[in-house]
């Protein structure tokens, strides 16, 4: 049996994507998974490294379990009892939780693309991680084939 057309293979030069999101709760984990592999997919990137940016300071990005979304939002509750919105916090602006999530969650990630999709476990997503929102945001990717 033949197989069907196959994308163009690229071993070429790194692609910039930024992705425009929009959150709509103060604290939220966006499951992104799928924008991040029609990125790939769009790029023809068959193996390499995608490397994702937020370029906030009160959001970040993870990878967890996204086959289940109870998880984001135990995720979500548990972040927010660690470290309320309201404290007696310094900072004037009234976001330092927001600063302080972006800062226990981390604000790049780098996943392996094999066969053109990012690399995940079985249960993987990855999550942009609103905590100042909702507001429209930007997610970084660079996608690096591998060398041919």
């Amino acid at each position: 049996m033949a197989a069907g057309p196959q994308p163009a293979r690229d071993s070429g030069r790194a692609r910039t994507v930024v992705l425009e999101l929009c959150t709509n709760r103060h604290t939220h984990l966006l499951d992104v998974t799928a924008l991040v592999n029609r990125a790939v997919a769009d790029s023809c990137v068959f193996e390499g490294i995608c490397h994702l940016f937020v370029p906030h300071t009160t959001a970040g990005i993870t990878i967890n379990e996204s086959a289940d979304p109870d998880v984001a939002l135990d995720i979500e509750t548990t972040l927010e009892h660690l470290v309320p919105h309201k404290a007696d916090y310094k900072h004037a602006e009234g976001n330092s939780d927001a600063h302080i999530k972006s800062a226990l969650m981390g604000v790049s990630l780098s996943v392996p693309i094999e066969d053109g999709v990012v690399a995940l476990g079985r249960w993987q997503g990855i999550f942009f991680c609103e905590f100042d929102g909702p507001r429209p945001r930007k997610l970084h990717l660079r996608i690096v084939p591998d060398p041919a």
